[in-house]
């Protein structure tokens, strides 16, 4: 049986496009490099922001430098949305019993 939901996968497609998973539910090559490519991302994006943390104490930093910067932390940003829409995407429904407190 295959997944209703297909998996956003942490890389686009060869023209920039979100790519996607879609498993029988059993856990497959692809999908673990996915989850190894999901942890790289959030790792990278983490340094560099303690990188950029240090970088911006430097009063002397060149425009380039602050683009590059930027340019850096947009795509960490990037990745990170991209791991945390895909990860809420494999999150299971809530029923409506359980997403409404109860009230006694």
């Amino acid at each position: 049986m295959v997944t209703a939901k297909p998996r956003l996968l942490p890389w686009p497609g060869p023209a920039g496009q979100p790519s996607y998973l879609v498993t029988d539910g059993s856990e497959s090559h692809l999908s673990r490099l996915a989850d190894e490519m999901e942890e790289v991302q959030l790792e990278t994006g983490a340094e560099l922001l303690d990188h950029a943390a240090n970088m911006l104490e430097d009063r002397r930093l060149s425009a380039l430098e602050l683009r590059f910067l930027s340019a850096r932390l947009s795509e960490a940003l990037r990745d990170a949305l991209r791991v945390a829409e895909s990860r809420g995407g494999r999150l299971p429904e809530a029923d409506d019993d359980e997403a409404t407190p109860d009230k006694s």
